[in-house]
């Protein structure tokens, strides 16, 4: 049974750091990609990572570059969000995805085909 649960969310300062899991299940061949995408009030939903399952790939969109990195252990099933150096507008409710498109398609369209609840960050002062 597909299923994605996030966790690690809180509260930070600015430029503090914070690292998000999601347990999923196992990946099946129906999902080309998983990633990371966080959904702010009054903003569109924005990807922060994607990995190509079978290559083991990440992308990053411009605004996660350099700060943001998702690894994966996969005994554990679990796909981790390390966030360094976060700002305000890092702020939003974190969720991790299976999509069925690759990671360039993704990226540009945020489009997922199953998320999971999410997590809370917040990034004040």
């Amino acid at each position: 049974q597909l299923s994605l649960v996030e966790s690690g969310g809180e509260r930070v300062h600015p430029g503090g750091s914070l690292r998000l899991s999601c347990r999923h299940s196992q990946f099946t061949i129906d999902y080309y990609s998983i990633g990371w995408f966080r959904q702010a009030p009054g903003k569109e939903r924005e990807a922060v990572s994607c990995t190509e399952i079978s290559q083991g790939h990440t992308f990053y969109p411009d605004s996660a570059k350099g700060r943001f990195s998702s690894t994966e252990d996969i005994p554990k099933d679990t796909m981790y969000l390390q966030m360094d150096n976060l700002a305000p507008e890092d702020t939003g409710v974190y969720y991790c995805g299976f999509s069925k498109f690759e990671c360039s398609e993704v990226l540009r369209t945020n489009e997922y085909a199953f998320w999971g609840r999410g997590t809370q960050v917040t990034v004040a002062s």
